[in-house]
This record gives C-alpha cells, sequence and structure tokens, in this order.
C-alpha cells in the first residue's frame, strides 16, 4: 500500500471531514444547484427558440428547392411539381452537407444523439461551438433538399451544444456540464415535438444515467420553458392531431403481443442494417466527402417513385395514424421510408431518426392491425391504435429508451387510453431487441466500434446505502503513544503478526483515546532523519486525524477517503471523537459491493427450484 496512504498529499488540500461534508453536502451544493437551475432556464428559452428557427429553416430550404418560392411556412415536398427533376435535388443537398461535414466538423455527421453521448463520456461534456452552429444548418438543408428526416436529433444535438457551451462560459465541473449539456438536448426535444416529460426522461435514459435532484430539477426547468416556447409559436395542441381511437382494451389487450415481437425484430433488424449500411459506404474507393450525395442520388430515385418519403413526414405520419392510408400504401410507406432512411443517414448526412422511424414503424402497426383484422374478422382493431404503439415500441427497443418512448407516444396524442398498449408492446420489443442485441443499440453501437462502453441501466450506489458500522473491523490496530520509532521498525521486521497486515496504526493514550496515527511511510522517514529511532511514534506521526463515525455513510467514508488520499479511516463515536469503536479500511468498501453482487447472484432457499 502506498507509503503516504495516511496522509494527505502535499499538492492537494487536505480536508477534514466535517470539510468534505460541507464540500458534498452542505449549502455550496444547495447554492450551485439553484445557479445550474437559473442557467437551465436560460438553456431553455434559447434551446426553444433555435428549435422554432430550425423549424423555418427547413421550411424555407423547402420551399426554395421544391416550390422555387420563398417562404418560412412548413410545407411537404411531396406535392412538388417538378417531376424527375426530384432525383437531383436531394443530391444538391449531399453536396453542401458532405464539403460542411469534410471541411467545417465531422461531428455534424449522423443524427446527433450518439454524438452529444461521446461528448459526456469522453470529452468531459465539451461541444465545439462550430457544432451548435453547423449542425441545425446542415440538417435544415438535407431535409429541405428532400432528405428523409426528423429534425429532432439535430435539435437534441444543437441544444446539447449550447448547454455545453454555456457550462464552458462560466466555471463550472464536468458533472455540471453534463447537467447543462442534457438540459439543452431535453429542451431541444420539447420544444420540437411538444413533448415537455419525454424531453426529460430521454435526456435521463441516454446521456445522464442518473436520477438525482441536482439533474431532474434543472432538465424539467429547461424542458418546461422550451415547450412554452413551441407553444407560443406553434401553438398548444399535440403535436399529431388524431381522431378517438379503439385501443379495444380489455378484450384487444392480448392481440397486442404479436406487434410487441415484431416491433423487437424491427427495432434489431433497423439498427443492423444501418450500420451495415454505414460498413459499405466505407468501402466505396472514393472521397467521404461525396457519400453523402451518393446516398442522396439513391433517395433521389426513391422519392420519385413514393414522394411521401421525402422530408420529416408529419403529415403522412398524421394520415397513418387517423387510418386514412389503405394497407399496400401503408406496405409502400414502410418499406420504402426505411429504405430512404438508411440509404441517407448511412451515408454519413446530417439528420434525425426518430420521425422517419416513426412513420415506417406506425405504418408496420397499421399493416399489422389490418392484417389480423383480415384474418381474424372478430378482432376489430384499430390500425390507427396499433401504429401509434408500434411508434413508440419500435424506436424505444431501438434506442433502449422505452420508458421515454412509452410517454413519448402518449405525449404526442395526449390519448390516456394508449398508456396500457403502449406500456405492453413496448417492454415485449425491448426484451425482444435486449436477447438480440444486448449490448448495443442504435445509439450506442457507432460509440461501442470507437471502443467505448455505455453502461445504459443505473441504480442506487450501494454505498449510499450501507452504514460504516455495518462493514467496518472493530478490531483496531493501535500502539501506544509513547512507544519508540526503533520498537515499531523491530516488530515490523520480525513480521509481527499484529502490525506485519497493517500499512498504518492509530495511536492511543493511556486511557485508549485516539491521538494520532502513523505509517509505515512515517517510520521510515523518521528513521532517515535519527537512525537510532528514540522518537516516539506520536513525533513521527501526526496527529490531525481524519476519522468517520459508525452512522455515517459509506459513501461519505469513501469520499473523505479519496480527498484525503488515505486507505483507512479510524471510526469513533460522536458524541467522543476520541474513543474508537472501529476501523475502516479499503476493504470494508469493498464488503458492500460483494454484499450487492451476492443479492444478485446468490440464489437463497425457496420453496421451489427453479
Amino acid at each position: 500500500m502506498n507509503d503516504r496512504s495516511q496522509h494527505p498529499r502535499p499538492d492537494r488540500i487536505a480536508a477534514t471531514g466535517a470539510q468534505v461534508a460541507s464540500l458534498t453536502a452542505g449549502e455550496p451544493a444547495q447554492f450551485r444547484m439553484v445557479l445550474m437551475s437559473l442557467l437551465a432556464a436560460g438553456i431553455g428559452l434559447l434551446a426553444g427558440g433555435i428549435a422554432y428557427l430550425l423549424y423555418k429553416l427547413i421550411g424555407l430550404f423547402t420551399n426554395f428547392f421544391f416550390y422555387h418560392r420563398f417562404s418560412p411556412d412548413f410545407v411537404s415536398a411531396r406535392h412538388t411539381p417538378l417531376g424527375a427533376w426530384v432525383i437531383v435535388i436531394p443530391v444538391i443537398g449531399g453536396v453542401l452537407v458532405g464539403f460542411m461535414a469534410k471541411y467545417g466538423s465531422s461531428k455534424i455527421k449522423g443524427h446527433g444523439i450518439p454524438e452529444a453521448m461521446e461528448a459526456v463520456l469522453v470529452n468531459r461534456s465539451r461541444i465545439e461551438p462550430r457544432v451548435a452552429i453547423l449542425k441545425p444548418i446542415s440538417a435544415a438543408i438535407a431535409i429541405g433538399t428532400g432528405g428523409p428526416f426528423g429534425a429532432e436529433g439535430p435539435i437534441i444535438q444543437t441544444g446539447g451544444a449550447l448547454g455545453s457551451l454555456v457550462g464552458q462560459v462560466f466555471h463550472t465541473t464536468a458533472s455540471e456540464r453534463k447537467v447543462l449539456l442534457a438540459c439543452g438536448a431535453a429542451a431541444g426535444m420539447s420544444a420540437t415535438f411538444n413533448t415537455a416529460i419525454a424531453g426529460v426522461i430521454l435526456a435521463i435514459e441516454l446521456l445522464l444515467f442518473e436520477f438525482k435532484a441536482r439533474s431532474f430539477i434543472p432538465l424539467v426547468i429547461a424542458s418546461t420553458l422550451a415547450t412554452a416556447v413551441h407553444m407560443q409559436f406553434l401553438g398548444s395542441g399535440p403535436m399529431f392531431t388524431v381522431a378517438p381511437m379503439d385501443f379495444g382494451i380489455p378484450h384487444a389487450l392480448p392481440f397486442y403481443l404479436v406487434p410487441g415481437i415484431v416491433c423487437g425484430l424491427a427495432a434489431v433488424g433497423f439498427s443492423k442494417l444501418l450500420y451495415w449500411t454505414e460498413d459499405q459506404f466505407e468501402k466505396l474507393p472514393i472521397d467521404e466527402l461525396w457519400w453523402p450525395a451518393i446516398g442522396a442520388l439513391g433517395l433521389g430515385v426513391i422519392g420519385y417513385f413514393v414522394p411521401r418519403v421525402f422530408g420529416v413526414g408529419y403529415d403522412t405520419i398524421g394520415d397513418i395514424l387517423n387510418a386514412n392510408l389503405a394497407w399496400k400504401l401503408l406496405l409502400l410507406v414502410m418499406i420504402a421510408k426505411a429504405a430512404a432512411l438508411v440509404i441517407s443517414l448511412g451515408s454519413g448526412t446530417s439528420g434525425g431518426l426518430l420521425a422517419p422511424m416513426f412513420m415506417s414503424s406506425a405504418a408496420l402497426g397499421g399493416v399489422l392491425a389490418i392484417s389480423v383484422d383480415r384474418l381474424y374478422p372478430a378482432a376489430n382493431l384499430s390500425p390507427g391504435a396499433f401504429a401509434l404503439v408500434a411508434m413508440g415500441a419500435v424506436f424505444g427497443a431501438a434506442s433502449r429508451a422505452t420508458f421515454a418512448f412509452i410517454i413519448f407516444a402518449f405525449e404526442i396524442t395526449r390519448d390516456y387510453n394508449s398508456v396500457l398498449p403502449l406500456m405492453l408492446v413496448s417492454v415485449i420489443a425491448d426484451g425482444v431487441a435486449m436477447l438480440l442485441m444486448p449490448r448495443a443499440s442504435i445509439m450506442t453501437e457507432k460509440l461501442k466500434r470507437r471502443g467505448l462502453h455505455i453502461h445504459q441501466e443505473y441504480e442506487a450506489d450501494v454505498l449510499q446505502q450501507v452504514r460504516v458500522s455495518e462493514t467496518m473491523d472493530p478490531e483496531v490496530p493501535t500502539l501506544p503513544q509513547e512507544m519508540k520509532v526503533r520498537e515499531l521498525a523491530d516488530r515490523i521486521a520480525r513480521g509481527d503478526p499484529e502490525v506485519r497486515k497493517h500499512q498504518g496504526m492509530f495511536l492511543v493514550d493511556s486511557k485508549g483515546k485516539l491521538t494520532g496515527v502513523i505509517t509505515r511511510g512515517d517510520v521510515m522517514r523518521a528513521l532517515d532523519q535519527d537512525p537510532g529511532g528514540a522518537i516516539t511514534v506520536l513525533d513521527a506521526g501526526t496527529g490531525s486525524v481524519v476519522v468517520t463515525y459508525p452512522d455515517e455513510l459509506l459513501y461519505d467514508a469513501s469520499v473523505k477517503m479519496l480527498r484525503n488520499d488515505i486507505g483507512r479511516l479510524p471510526v469513533v463515536e460522536r458524541s467522543d471523537p476520541a474513543r474508537l469503536v472501529g476501523y475502516l479500511g479499503r476493504s470494508g468498501i469493498m464488503a458492500a459491493r460483494l454484499r450487492r453482487l451476492n443479492e444478485e447472484h446468490v440464489r437463497e432457499p425457496g420453496w421451489m427450484k427453479i
């Protein structure tokens, strides 16, 4: 063990137990949370405004390229009168995005969320300012020239970049920047779809992997204000106006098992197909600058025959949810939109996944309902209801953000009757996806290929649940304070069992009261200064001892160890800080981890062996 493990490092500030407590749980932490909440409010308002501007910018490019007019109104490209020229228009956008990615920033490629996750994991939540500028512009160009994308991924990355920049302007910790980045991402999601709750949950599931007041409160503030901006500029109604649906609960509940399995398979299939397509583009013997243009050419050909694949397709999603499309057109839209998205996004252009996957999966749900009704007319299933639950299930399973997209699908229609089938179908789909893709998702596969591990499950820290008294050693290694250093050195040399297993020993007076601590490093330094070892161990050691208490959490005790760079703590009574009652070393900390491990894996006797 480190010779200096009983003393603070000289190049660090030594914090006493009281000082550490004030750093972790006192007034400064409360002040920081208030400050983060105020910054989150500003981020939410700004992200809401950026989302609105992106919405208008997409409309401007769509009108210019497909209708040759200057107007920021959001329109669908599928009604364009250009005929075969629609094959060329996406290529123009692909070339522009290729140049922006090549000479601006490669971070604008893709749908945005993995890039935000990478910033959290690798770059201490720092995102370059140019990403905040180039990402929305490149996405607006790609979508405005017919790209089959949504605006939500780019605005999530842009909002995250905005939060990161705010965190870089002020003096913040890496964890605080992560919260601000997540606030921007949640605000972007909320402002795009008018889904305040889903925005918060998505940020928790995909960016934070924690549920703490320090992050939850700022997240809610940012998401709420961003949604308020959406309501101010785009109205307060749901994203899609949907006629009343009959979800058939409870009699139709068994029929929802089928879309649960199919949606899980679709999520896995789409994820694998997307990354397979990316791999094929990487094998092309031409500069990656031209890849988006090649993908856009494929999109143009598909769009010429199925114009509904162009753009975000909110109008088509509305038609599907309202059961306005026949099953043949649903099948065509499902296949064509998925193909267009895979080819385009796999080429490395800029655009979001949510809206196009919603369209394709909604069409899948509608086809399933119609098929079951034809095979078993008595089922009387609603194509719109199946379309809605498939929307949430496929993307939730693909991204492993199932809870977020259960809430999301509910919020975009605000039909409470959808909750039960949404929950059932989504968790079945998620289970299927976990079985077939246990270590990756559509969000994390790209990061996994870069050697990054994403832990997408989180639980309460066991150190914050176990107290020191539960794992401390009641046998404390002590020495009388008047002992000479030479005597202690001789005992160490002889391999005395009382001192052999300890790198540090606590010093006590004649009444057994704690007076100090000495380490083997202290002994060596004392002998260097006085080879005879005539000084006492109290003079050679230190009388400033960091202590812990029986009722203190292991988390707080471990913080003291880390901040002071020590490997053990004496356990003393709060009423009498000099009275030793135990000893907490690293083994005591690990004992809590071992207990949690046993709870997870050790089976206890029960009535039945399963």
